[in-house]
């Protein structure tokens, strides 16, 4: 679907992994008057850093006069002043758009960049994309709301990796066993670690297996050599 707003813009490129500050915008040499973003292909996909805007489609009374023809001087100026201002109008856009559930999920992940929640949540949430960045501050919410540790701990590890199994060792036993069918990787690591850090009982323990499944008797699609992990 292609993008036709600067908000709108902004979001892919966050998607993307951009900062918002990796987007440059600039009066389009060329542009319809129906249209806000002037992208060389109307359909493109992706984010181009450099984008080209037709200011004036809804932000006319601002703008009016700030590149009149006849006005030669302190072009980088006005530049530098267009880019910012629209980077504050962008912003301005999401905050209206925005439910209480998007504002609420923005606030705990400041909160989490602030060390609220301490140093390996703050320096593993890197590890994440936005949309799983996402995932993970929706479910603390809904831990403060109802403290379903347990089923908040699975839930958010199921929507992080998929095909995820989870077990429960002992009943008589604080342990869980989680089986991840992905290689173990330090950003897979980090993920895990925060997920723990957050949503794990104190007094739990959890055992962590990657690519290979521990052997379960009469289950015999984990009971194949060597694609069994020791228990």
């Amino acid at each position: 679907m292609a993008m036709n707003y600067i908000w709108d813009l902004l979001i892919k490129a966050e998607d993307e992994g951009l900062s918002k500050k990796d987007i440059y915008f600039h009066l389009a040499e060329a542009y319809s008057p129906y249209m806000e973003l002037s992208p060389q292909l109307l359909n493109a996909q992706y984010v181009d850093q450099h984008v080209e805007v037709n200011p004036y489609y809804r932000y006319y009374g601002i703008f009016n006069g700030l590149f009149h023809p006849d006005n030669s001087a302190d072009i980088e100026f006005r530049n530098y002043l267009l880019d910012t201002v629209l980077h504050f109008l962008a912003e301005i856009d999401r905050m209206q758009g925005m439910n209480k559930r998007e504002f609420y999920i923005r606030f705990i992940l400041r909160e989490i960049e602030a060390d609220v929640f301490g140093k390996l949540v703050r320096d593993n949430i890197h590890a994440f994309t936005k949309k799983e960045q996402e995932i993970v501050a929706l479910n603390m919410l809904r831990l403060y709301r109802t403290g379903e540790e347990i089923y908040l701990l699975k839930d958010t590890l199921k929507r992080l990796f998929k095909n995820c199994m989870i077990y429960v060792k002992s009943e008589d036993q604080d342990e869980l066993l989680l089986y991840i069918r992905q290689k173990q990787t330090e950003q897979n690591e980090r993920k895990v670690q925060l997920v723990q850090e957050i949503f794990l009982p104190i007094g739990f323990h959890m055992e962590v297996y990657w690519q290979y499944h521990f052997g379960i008797i009469d289950a015999e699609e984990t009971m194949k050599l060597d694609r069994i992990a020791l228990y």
